[in-house]
């Protein structure tokens, strides 16, 4: 597909930078004309597990107050990520597919990596607004939390930006990667799987009772997610090390994102 830059002598000059600032302005403007269903849609589930375990199991006394000074972590981490990874994929896959509405972006007088950075940037926002949404009402449903901090909250900040620039980098890799027709299969065979061995339910260091499946969620980026939230917002709790989950986030953010911008070139030129 060629490129609109260029096209016309006499064009004025935009910078790339300006133009970065006008797709996202457009992409804010869009979410928050669809704010109650983009909220809705990112933070019902979140929720709903939230009441079930956070508040519905413990009134039972069923599960003992630690569980959910171990949860709450484990529910912010599903709901920025999650929400990160859709913001990216599911747009692009309908973009890339019988809409081809990713044209439109491509004709903006910018490199094609340039729109890529874009929907990325726009993905971390959708996953930071849904995060910061779903906290307070988490701790409403659950009520006092034993162990739970502001104390490191620049800490809690960084963990909630690279988680969501992980999993949105890691939506424009997947978007790209995936044929419209099997979108399902990121449903079934990606996401599902991710939410329960991400050790969002549990802490990552209560599998050192089954060694093998410990070692085999490190696969997973969410556990890193899940476990730099625990060792932030209740650092009283068996957790990760931060040492090891920060780097581990930021090492996933620098790969898909990389490897996320050159499938998308290829995919946009192909």
């Amino acid at each position: 597909m060629s490129h609109a830059a260029g096209s016309s002598a006499t064009a004025p000059r935009v910078s790339a930078l300006r133009v970065l600032l006008a797709l996202l302005a457009r992409d804010a403007r869009v979410t928050r004309r669809n704010l109650p269903a983009f909220l809705i849609r990112t933070s019902l589930q979140p929720i709903l597990f939230t009441t079930v375990f956070g508040f519905l199991l413990p009134s039972m006394g069923l599960v003992q107050g630690f569980y959910v000074s171990s949860l709450l972590p484990g529910i912010l981490a599903l709901s920025l990520t999650i929400a990160s990874l859709q913001a990216v994929t599911l747009p692009l896959v309908a973009d890339f597919g019988l809409g081809g509405e990713i044209e439109d972006r491509l004709l903006a007088p910018v490199p094609i990596e340039l729109v890529a950075h874009q929907k990325i940037l726009s993905g971390i926002a959708q996953g930071v607004l849904t995060g910061l949404f779903v906290m307070p009402l988490a701790r409403l449903i659950m009520g006092p939390i034993p162990g739970l901090t502001l104390d490191h909250f620049a800490a809690v900040v960084l963990v909630f930006v690279l988680g969501a620039a992980a999993f949105s980098a890691l939506g424009l890799l997947l978007g790209t990667a995936i044929p419209p027709a099997q979108i399902g299969l990121l449903f079934s065979a990606i996401i599902g799987p991710m939410m329960f061995f991400g050790c969002a339910y549990y802490p990552w260091t209560g599998l050192d009772r089954v060694p093998m499946m410990q070692i085999a969620v490190l696969a997973n980026p969410l556990v890193y997610v899940s476990e730099g939230l625990r060792g932030t917002l209740t650092p009283d709790m068996p957790h990760m090390s931060l040492r090891a989950s920060i780097p581990a986030l930021a090492g996933i953010t620098a790969v898909c994102w990389t490897l996320g911008i050159r499938m998308f070139a290829r995919r946009a030129t192909g």
